[in-house]
């Protein structure tokens, strides 16, 4: 194995190389983002549980859920430049997730949530990647550098479903308060 250091930004970088000339990450970066994501979970899920049964307020509760995970990029001291195509990813992923999910619940009960939501989570995903990929696009013809890492990837993609989500609870219970 071969290790390289380049500094960039505020933070040196390891790259470590395999024999097969595989670019591999700092495990402990990864590790990092594995606890970053994890808390965020645990937090999601404890406030979600108390309280989900609140329909008006879940979706804006979401929305500031969303808004708490890019915070924890500033503990992590983790860059939250080039965020836009992991949000953008979330909100339409999880956005129109959610219209497939209440429209399947509203049409066939619970089984049409399930079902609404798989398939509505397999299209999205493909129409949430052409935009994601066109973001990328874009930085690569601009030469700008590429700062991505496991953490900023995963907190914006986290971040960006809980925004999609919680926009479009807001809309249904909130503003058009639909059953």
């Amino acid at each position: 194995m071969l290790i390289l250091e380049a500094v960039t930004g505020y933070s040196k970088v390891f790259y470590t190389f395999n024999f097969n000339n595989q670019l591999m990450i700092d495990p402990e970066k990864l590790m990092t983002a594995i606890l970053d994501v994890t808390l965020l979970t645990v937090i999601m899920l404890i406030v979600s549980y108390f309280l989900v049964t609140q329909k008006r307020i879940i979706g804006p509760i979401m929305i500031m859920l969303g808004f708490i995970s890019i915070l924890s990029l500033v503990l992590f001291k983790a860059p939250m430049r080039l965020l836009k195509a992991e949000i953008l990813f979330g909100v339409i992923d999880n956005g129109v997730l959610a219209i497939f999910a209440l429209s399947g619940a509203e049409l066939f009960g619970i089984l049409g949530a399930i079902v609404g939501s798989l398939i509505g989570n397999a299209i999205t995903d493909g129409f949430a990647g052409i935009f994601e990929g066109y973001e990328w696009q874009k930085i690569k013809k601009l030469k700008m550098t590429d700062k991505r890492t496991a953490l900023t990837v995963a907190v914006g993609k986290f971040s960006g479903c809980l925004f999609g989500g919680g926009i479009v609870l807001t809309i249904a219970w909130s503003i058009l308060n639909l059953v």
